[in-house]
């Protein structure tokens, strides 16, 4: 038994370290079109995958709308990232605890909208 837990902590640890280098910039706004901009993004050596609509008013981030999600049940508490993208206006945010690659997932799917 210990051996499984011990096995199954390595495979956790490694496909967390897969993503956790993953880094999305928030492309400058300025000049941007006010609008409805679509992006999606799917995490490599994950079951996430993230669709969604960014909102663009007066070139700053206005509202991010989530229109498929596929993680695990604790990776929807990621979803809570998206108030602190609008308030900080900023894709530097810290992934949520426990759902790191479906954080990580919805910051690159803003990104790619924005791109």
């Amino acid at each position: 038994m210990k051996t499984i837990i011990l096995l199954i902590t390595i495979i956790i640890s490694a496909c967390s370290t897969a993503y956790s280098g993953l880094q999305a910039i928030l492309p400058d706004l300025s000049g941007r079109q006010n609008g409805e901009y679509q992006g999606e993004y799917s995490v490599s050596g994950t079951p996430v995958s993230v669709k969604l609509v960014v909102t663009i008013e007066n070139e700053k981030l206005s509202t991010i709308k989530i229109v498929k999600h596929i993680s695990s049940p604790i990776g929807k508490k990621a979803e809570k990232i998206i108030d602190r993208i609008i308030s900080q206006q900023s894709l530097n945010i810290d992934a949520v605890s426990g759902a790191t690659a479906s954080s990580k997932g919805i910051l690159k799917a803003v990104e790619s909208a924005l791109k």
